[in-house]
Order: structure tokens, then sequence, then C-alpha cells
């Protein structure tokens, strides 16, 4: 317990809403299973020790094979706790969906209708990550900023291979995918410097693909912002000169960006002249759409009789 003391159990003591919800799940259940696992190993060392050789006094009943009581206990509390943990699971799978809105900011303060989450777009790349504001049109890397008590809506996607974006003391992590898009809706709720990395192995970079997030205040977000401002243009050039692999990657900061740019990413078609995903995608459907007309019309052409189409009409 000593040793133990000096570790940071972020994931058990968050600072944000998701994240604070989390962790209660994870002690909600971890009690209800023990309420198994503790009774169970208590029972073992017991009837080990009672039903030892040297204990002349237990009772020696090598014909007993059923006892009704003892199967319902053994049978019944598993069962109870089953039926309770699939309700929570339930519960919480809809609640705490990274899809989902928030409702709130904390457990005492709900959030008006009226109020519009901060967009932030992440890019997975080798090995670092690039956060977008659209609203904005600033974007970073290796840096995330936010005000504390805004809901956040990320948008993520990969520009190479899967990755997860992680803040454990934010919410839990969510994956990235080329040419895919995913999202997280989170809030920060206590002023301090974070750890965010990507959870999920992604080759020769992947241990040093870290970044670092700031929970500010709003006015201290509206300074930053204004100071960001100041850095150079993100094209997309830049981008793709700045999406080659780098490992240990420094923080830069962007004061605009170019129009549409992480639709451009998400869609694989930054590059000038590629065709962007979703006008394939268009392009192919039209085709679909077409040949299936063109199939339909054959069909009813193929079952008309053939003395109706030779029979001759005026205009014939």
């Amino acid at each position: 317990m000593l040793l133990l003391a000096g570790c940071n159990t972020v994931v058990m003591n968050p600072s944000g809403d998701i994240a604070a919800q989390q962790a209660h799940l994870v002690m909600v259940s971890t009690l209800l299973m023990l309420l198994i696992i503790v009774p169970v190993i208590v029972l073992i060392f017991l009837f080990a020790w009672h039903y030892r050789k040297g204990n002349t006094t237990a009772r020696y009943e090598p014909d007993w094979d059923h006892s009704t009581q003892l199967e319902l206990l053994i049978w019944g509390a598993p069962l109870l706790i089953i039926i309770v943990l699939g309700l929570i699971t339930w519960i919480y799978t809809h609640l705490l969906d990274p899809y989902r809105p928030l409702s709130r900011l904390d457990e005492h303060r709900p959030i008006s209708a009226n109020v519009k989450p901060l967009e932030v777009d992440v890019v997975a790349m080798d090995w670092k990550w690039m956060f977008i504001y659209p609203e904005l049109g600033i974007a970073t890397v290796n840096e995330l900023v936010t005000p504390i008590d805004v809901p956040v809506r990320f948008k993520m996607t990969s520009s190479s291979v899967m990755n997860a974006f992680y803040i454990p003391a934010r919410a839990g992590m969510v994956y990235t995918m080329p040419g895919m898009e995913t999202q997280l809706n989170a809030v920060m709720n206590k002023v301090g410097v974070y750890d965010g990395f990507s959870s999920n192995y992604s080759g020769a970079g992947f241990s040093d693909m870290k970044f670092k997030y700031h929970g500010v205040t709003q006015a201290d977000f509206d300074t930053w912002v204004q100071q960001t401002r100041t850095g150079n243009k993100l094209t997309r050039a830049a981008y793709v000169a700045l999406d080659k692999p780098t490992i240990k990657h420094p923080i830069m900061h962007f004061g605009s960006i170019d129009e549409g740019l992480y639709g451009l990413i998400l869609n694989r078609c930054v590059t000038e002249g590629s065709v962007c995903i979703n006008t394939m995608m268009h392009q192919d459907s039209k085709r679909i759409q077409s040949a299936g007309a063109v199939k339909e019309a054959a069909k009813e052409i193929c079952a008309t009789p053939v003395a109706a189409i030779a029979q001759p009409t005026r205009k014939n």
C-alpha cells in the first residue's frame, strides 16, 4: 500500500463528469461481483479448515448429494447479481453513449437546451495528434485546450491506421479510423493540465503519441485563442507535409486553416486532384440506381408478349 500511494489513480478520480460516471459504474460493478467472489473465497478456507483430517467432530456424510437450500443460494444469488449487472449495463450503455449530447455539466448542474457545444475535430496521425477548431478557424498539434464547464463535441478520424483517443481524466477512449468518423461528447469540470494519448498500438512512434490537455477558464481560453491566431495558416499543402510520420513531434499552432480541411481529411482527398470518398460513393450510388432502372426496364420489355410488340399502330 505504501508503494501504491505514489500512483495516480486518475481513472477512479477523474475531473470530468463523463469519466466520473464511468468510474462510478466500475465501482458499482466491482462491488456487485465481490458479493459473489468474497463469500466463495471465505467459504473455501472455511470448508478446508472445518473438514480437515484432524477435525473428528465434523459430520461425515459420504452419501450426501443434494440440498434444496444450498441450490437456491448457489444459483439464486449469482442470478440476481447478473440481472442487476445487466440492468445497470443497459442503462449506462445508453446514458454514456459517446454520441449522445450531454444533458448536464455535473450531477448538480443540468445543461440548458440553448447551450451550443464547442466543436473540436481530432485527427490521429503518425504519430501525433491534430486538433482543429472549425468554428474558431484555428488548429494545433499535440496540444488540446478547452474551457471548463463547457460541453465539447469531438469529431474524430485517422489519417492512416486505427488509433484510440483517450484522456482518462475527461472520458473513456474512443477509436479513430481512416475514412470514418467517430464522436465523443464530454465536459471538463476542473482547471488543470491532463495527459492524453493513444491507447491503441499504431506502430513505431506509438509510445510517444501523447499530448497535454489543458482545462482552462473561459477567459484564459479566449486569451489562448487570440495568441494561437498569430500562427501560420494550415493549408492543404502544409497538412500533406505534416502528415508524414514523425516521432516526438513538437507542439504547433496554426492561426487559420483552409476551409473544409477536416472534411477533406475524413474523405481522404487532401492532395490536389484526388477523388473524395463521399464523391466516389455518390457517383457509385447514381450508377447503381441507373443500372437498376435499366434492369427494371429490361424486365418490363421481356415480360411483354411478342404479339403486343409486333402489333402495328397508327404511328407505325
